[in-house]
C-alpha cells in the first residue's frame, strides 16, 4: 500500500513541482528577484500575507514590493522617515500599516547586523524545527518596537499553531532541487527537517490518503503528517506538499 501511495504522490510532485506552478502562487513574489536578501524579504512578506484568494495575495504583495521601489533589501537598509509614509495606507485583511512598519523596522535592525534572515531562525545553533520557529518568533518580538497586535500574524509552536505560513516560507528557502520552484538558498536548516505546511486543502487530502489522523489542525498534526511523509522520502519529505496541495486545489481531490 505504501509503495502504491509513494508512486502516486511522486507522480503528483513531478506534475506540480514545475515552473508553471509559480505564476499563480505567492512564491511568484520572491521569484521576481535574484539577490538573496531580496528573495528572503519578499518571501517573508508573501508568506505572511498568504491567506485568502491567491490572486488577491499576489496583488497585495506586488503593491508592497512597489512601495519598496522593487528593491526590498536596499529599501529596508536605506529608507528615511519620509519613505515610510507611503505604507500608512497598506492593508491586507487584518495585516495593517502598524504590522507592515514593524516588519520593516525589525528587518532593518536584523539586516544591519546579519547577512541572511536564516540567522533569525537558527540563532547560529543547530536545532529542531520547533526551536527554529520559536526562535524566530522570540527574536522578532524581542525587538523594542514590537506591537502586541502583530503577534497574531506570526505563528509559533509554543501556541500549538501548525505554523502553516512560516513552514511554507521555510520550504521556499530550504528545499533544494533542479525544478526551479523552491529556492534552496539556506544551508543551516536542512530539507529533511522541514515541516509540511498544513492548510485546509493539504489537511483534507492527507486525511483521505491516511497520512493524517489527528482531528485538530495544530502543531502536533503538522508533525504527524511530516513524519508520515518522511516514511516516503526521508531526505525530502516536504516535496509532497506539492502533491497534496495540487490534489486539493487543482484537482479538488
Amino acid at each position: 500500500m505504501q509503495n502504491n501511495l509513494k508512486d502516486f504522490l511522486d507522480e503528483k510532485v513531478a506534475l506540480y513541482n514545475q515552473p508553471s506552478f509559480i505564476p499563480e502562487d505567492p512564491i511568484s513574489i520572491p521569484h521576481q528577484f535574484n539577490k538573496r536578501q531580496d528573495i528572503e524579504i519578499a518571501g517573508l512578506f508573501a508568506a505572511t500575507l498568504a491567506w485568502g484568494q491567491r490572486k488577491t495575495i499576489i496583488n497585495k504583495c506586488n503593491e508592497l514590493m512597489k512601495m519598496m521601489d522593487n528593491a526590498p533589501h536596499d529599501f529596508i537598509l536605506n529608507h528615511g522617515e519620509n519613505d515610510l509614509k507611503r505604507f500608512l495606507s497598506f492593508k491586507h485583511r487584518t495585516f495593517n500599516a502598524t504590522d507592515t512598519l514593524f516588519f520593516i523596522d525589525f528587518l532593518k535592525s536584523h539586516y544591519s547586523e546579519n547577512d541572511s534572515l536564516e540567522a533569525a531562525f537558527t540563532g547560529g545553533k543547530t536545532s529542531d524545527m520547533e526551536s527554529y520557529l520559536s526562535n524566530f518568533h522570540n527574536t522578532l518580538f524581542a525587538h523594542p518596537n514590537a506591537p502586541d497586535r502583530s503577534k497574531k500574524h506570526v505563528a509559533t509552536p509554543t501556541r500549538k499553531s501548525a505554523c502553516k505560513r512560516l513552514n511554507m516560507f521555510l520550504r521556499w528557502m530550504v528545499r533544494k532541487d533542479n525544478k526551479g520552484v523552491d529556492f534552496g538558498i539556506w544551508t543551516e536548516i536542512k530539507p529533511n527537517q522541514l515541516i509540511c505546511p498544513l492548510d485546509v486543502h493539504v489537511e483534507r487530502v492527507a486525511k483521505r490518503l491516511g497520512l493524517l489522523q489527528r482531528k485538530q489542525t495544530d502543531w502536533r498534526a503538522a508533525l504527524e503528517l511530516s513524519e508520515n511523509l518522511r516514511q516516503l522520502d526521508p531526505n525530502d519529505p516536504v516535496k509532497y506538499d506539492f502533491a497534496l496541495f495540487g490534489l486539493g486545489v487543482m484537482e479538488k481531490y
